[in-house]
């Protein structure tokens, strides 16, 4: 069943032509990605079939009955409301559906009779079907995963990263039949882009999006279309299918090209005879031959200058960080943290948002002080420091002349040296764009124009904070090849994956708290370790939920009687969140036992910790007996 139709779909951003000829469809359950350079209009024709906007030719076709959500890549909210009132616009049918269960729950109450019971029943399966009956649940559910727990704060207090979330979430609890997501990684943690890869493989959603996200394209998509040099591509399959196929399309391209070439001195010569040899039984040779020359002088990925920098000299000593202790209020971002950095380390830094992750990075460079503790650099320590912030550019300013503000040319390791537009060539910025306005560029292209800044600097200690944010996969190549040749210091702040896996020789991992563990290994190893970490905790857990229900089973006394109140929405919802209070209050009550369980605790820790220990036991048996109750009157 085809839900989308995109047919000669065209639009232009001034005189500057973004796409044209677009068509392509989409069926239900295909799952499938928009892959394209910066600065193509990928954004722009997610907006066009959202009809957000209109195009200049052709048109979008959406199956009648099919509801659609879109997630933009800077979602524009109502900044006068709460998130909880924002996200809960989506749920008008949601709340009649509310209504009815709870007129049909107090009627059964008040008077019961077959009349009241048939209502009730009818109440209920609407709810069932509707998937109405958990929607706070899942609102709060959908928020809490994302990062997003205070839901009375104001949407116009949010940080842009928040609002991208929320609106995330939005997009999710709408049960679209066809869902379209702009960067949908951009500002979630790794945990989060876990649980949002989990989330749709196992829905039967519709999906079309753009991301960077190799790992996350490589395990979702089924469908993968490519706008390359102004042709549309499709690759049914995933991202390592598409970069084998591109690989082979390109394989053959340059074969051609080489042709080409050939000829081309042939046509050449012939082209350089008199203009009296040129009749017009000529002019189609004329015309071929240009097209030739066209063909001839086509670059491939592959033709492209290989940058291998000479990196400023690094000393004995780079960088030794002696009990370095930070805090914001009750936030512990460091506690009594040492270490020392050795040349050519490459460390990558994970962990949840919030942990403080930019800041370390901060603490490093010297631009946030340090509560107590240390910091001893070396005299010849250059640092190139890429943060997350948008870079305010001159609008009016050319892009040459921004990056030759930072330096004219660059030193190579072999000592020939490029110049400015040459780098920025390498880094997908051809000649004549070089020249353009920045206030011109797309989000992706100014950011890989920040990037740029940093890295003609030649620093021998690089720090680079989300610097994947808004990148093609072009430009992520290029940025990966530069980096793998990259002789200093390199520490990464990354929820890309595939990125850190392809960089990084070992990972800080901050667990909060002020706690910083040095994970040898990649990802996908440090990933492995958590997974079985936490397959072991839901086998404790299922044990202890097996052994609550077959104690409510033995409670339960058959059917429920004639007249005996039902559970009404408030305490359903309650019934359906104890269950993970419980593991919460469980979880806690462990990490308590194992640190009692540690040597060299002074007296006083040991009694508190066996303080908190006993208060958990008591709030976990007073939710268990709660839940006991409530599971006997459901059934």
């Amino acid at each position: 069943m085809t839900y989308l139709t995109v047919e000669n779909l065209s639009k232009s951003f001034g005189i500057k032509p973004l796409f044209s000829g677009i068509t392509f469809g989409l069926s239900r359950g295909d799952k499938t990605a928009l892959v394209a350079p910066n600065g193509t209009g990928k954004s722009t024709l997610l907006k066009v079939v959202a009809g957000k906007e209109s195009p200049d030719g052709g048109e979008v076709m959406v199956r009648n009955g099919i509801r659609m959500a879109w997630l933009e890549q800077e979602p524009e909210l109502d900044n006068a409301l709460s998130i909880r009132a924002y996200i809960g616009r989506a749920g008008s049918e949601t709340a009649a559906l509310i209504q009815r269960y709870e007129k049909a729950v107090q009627a059964q109450t008040d008077h019961y009779s077959d009349e009241t019971q048939q209502e009730f029943d009818a109440a209920l399966a609407a709810m069932e079907a509707a998937g109405a009956w958990d929607y706070e649940q899942r609102m709060e559910s959908i928020l809490s995963k994302l990062g997003v727990t205070q839901l009375d704060q104001s949407i116009g207090t949010l940080s842009g990263g928040e609002r991208k979330r929320v609106a995330l979430a939005f997009a999710l609890l709408e049960n679209p039949d066809l869902l379209l997501l702009d960067e949908p990684t951009n500002h979630l943690d790794v945990e989060m882009i876990e649980w949002l890869e989990a989330w749709l493989i196992k829905s039967n959603i519709t999906l079309l999006m753009i991301t960077h996200d190799r790992y996350f394209l490589d395990r979702i998509c089924t469908h993968i279309i490519e706008i390359d040099g102004g042709k549309l591509y499709h690759h049914k399959g995933n991202y390592s299918y598409y970069l084998e196929k591109k690989a082979e399309r390109q394989e053959v391209e340059q074969v051609e090209i080489g042709k080409a070439g050939q000829l081309l001195k042939k046509e050449l010569d012939w082209m350089r005879r008199s203009p009296k040899a040129r009749t017009t039984k000529s002019k189609s040779r004329i015309s071929a031959f240009y097209e030739t020359e066209k063909k001839a002088k086509q670059k491939t990925e592959e033709s492209q200058l290989r940058l291998e920098v000479s990196m400023t000299r690094m000393g004995g000593k780079i960088l030794e960080l002696e009990k370095v202790s930070k805090r914001f209020g009750d936030t512990v971002i460091m506690d009594d943290f040492s270490y020392e950095f050795q040349r050519g380390e490459r460390i990558g830094i994970i962990g949840r948002n919030g942990v403080g992750k930019s800041t370390f990075l901060n603490i490093l460079t010297g631009d946030e002080p340090v509560d107590s503790g240390t910091l001893d650099s070396g005299t010849t320590l250059v640092y190139g420091h890429y943060r997350q912030r948008v870079v305010e550019f001159n609008e009016e300013q050319r892009v040459i002349d921004v990056i030759k503000d930072v330096a004219e040319y660059i030193e190579l390791a072999d000592g020939n040296r490029i110049s400015a537009s040459q780098f920025l060539e390498h880094f997908m910025f051809p000649g004549k764009m070089q020249y353009t306005p920045v206030g011109k560029l797309s989000g992706g292209e100014r950011r890989r124009l920040a990037l740029m800044m940093v890295l003609i600097k030649n620093p021998n200690f690089l720090i680079l904070d989300e610097p994947t944010n808004d990148l093609d996969l072009i430009t992520l190549n290029r940025l990966e090849e530069f980096l793998m040749d990259f002789k200093g210091c390199l520490i990464i702040v990354s929820h890309d994956r595939f990125f850190m896996d392809k960089l990084v020789e070992h990972f800080f991992v901050f667990e909060g708290n002020g706690k910083i563990r040095d994970f040898n290994g990649s990802w996908l190893e440090y990933r492995a370790e958590q997974d079985a970490l936490e397959a072991a905790a839901r086998e404790r857990k299922s044990a202890e939920r097996e052994k609550a229900q077959r104690a409510a089973d033995t409670k339960q006394a058959g059917a429920q009687p004639a007249g005996q109140k039902s559970l009404s929405f408030k305490e359903r919802k309650r019934y359906e969140k104890l269950e993970t209070e419980i593991e919460k209050l469980t979880a806690a009550r462990e990490k308590l036992e194992a640190e009692m369980n540690q040597t060299g605790l002074s007296p006083e820790h040991i009694t508190r910790l066996a303080e908190q220990y006993a208060e958990t036991g008591e709030q976990l048996d007073a939710l268990e007996l709660e839940w006991l109750e409530l599971a006997e009157r459901a059934g």
